[in-house]
């Protein structure tokens, strides 16, 4: 799933291309892309797109009075669309507008999660965001070490919550975790004001990292493309340290890390008590 870097980055180019383009027509192409009924669609008709903008791992596009809110999900991208076909491949929805290329969202796979909100600008603290915690890039070391206080838990898991922190998924929580220096299950109840102010400062280097890379694409990418120095390099060597680089594996996804940097040097038993090997 596209996390912080990604969306930013599109929004940034998205902004650049579509600005000022004036809406024509929203049309979904099947009964779950609009997730919403009220305000209508035609109420952004006739204009122009302010910008796109980003909240947590959501694309905002701003018609003025009217929002669309758009979740990517897994598999979904909001692709510049210069062939406007009637049946395009994997689509969900599309904006028209008066002049120049649509943008089309698509979504590969059976799911069909992906999806668009259509809210009043003055609500945008309602659904969907509403359940969103603080922006990653927002939370100061004070912030985050009062949520620990509230919420004790791993380290990975409360990264990748997005009712405790915006932005962060499975990629940046296992970047951020190994750039800390700190197991990825350490309890966050039990960091120390010094491992806080280091978990702080790992979000904010691997966010402008990530962020840099995007901002050298035309295209959003994947986790899979971004750089980093665990995730998606499991068996391979840590670039820090030399170490083999582990992980722990659940259905849904994999925690990397390197045991020399991040758990003394102890191996975690790869199943889903993620315990130390003794």
């Amino acid at each position: 799933m596209p996390e912080l870097p990604e969306v930013q980055a599109h929004a940034e180019r998205l902004t650049e291309q579509f600005r000022g383009a004036v809406l024509r027509q929203f049309v979904p192409f099947n009964f779950t892309a609009l997730k919403t009924a009220v305000p209508r669609p035609d109420e952004a008709y006739g204009r122009p797109l302010q910008q796109v903008g980003r909240r947590g791992k959501y694309l905002l596009l701003d018609f003025g009075p009217v929002h669309f809110v758009i979740h990517l999900m897994q598999g979904g991208r909001l692709l510049v669309d210069e062939g406007k076909s009637a049946k395009p491949r994997n689509g969900q929805a599309r904006f028209v507008f008066q002049e120049g290329p649509a943008l089309l969202l698509t979504e590969a796979g059976k799911e069909r999660r992906a999806g668009v909100w259509c809210v009043a600008s003055d609500q945008l603290d309602g659904p969907p965001l509403h359940r969103l915690g603080p922006d990653a890039l927002v939370m100061s070391p004070d912030d985050l070490a009062a949520a620990f206080a509230e919420h004790n838990q791993r380290i990975h898991g409360f990264l990748r919550d997005q009712h405790h922190i915006a932005g962060i998924g499975r990629m940046l929580a296992n970047e951020v975790c190994h750039r800390a220096k700190l197991s990825p299950f350490a309890m966050t109840g039990k960091l120390s004001p010094t491992e806080i102010q280091s978990l702080w400062q790992a979000i904010h280097d691997c966010v402008a990292e990530g962020l840099a890379y995007e901002r050298t694409r035309s295209d959003m990418s994947s986790s899979a493309d971004r750089p980093g120095n665990v995730h998606h390099r499991v068996g391979e060597t840590c670039p820090v340290c030399g170490d083999t680089i582990r992980s722990v594996s659940y259905s849904g996804y994999t925690v990397a890390y390197c045991p020399t940097c991040q758990t003394g040097g102890k191996v975690l038993a790869d199943n889903t008590t993620s315990k130390f090997l003794k």
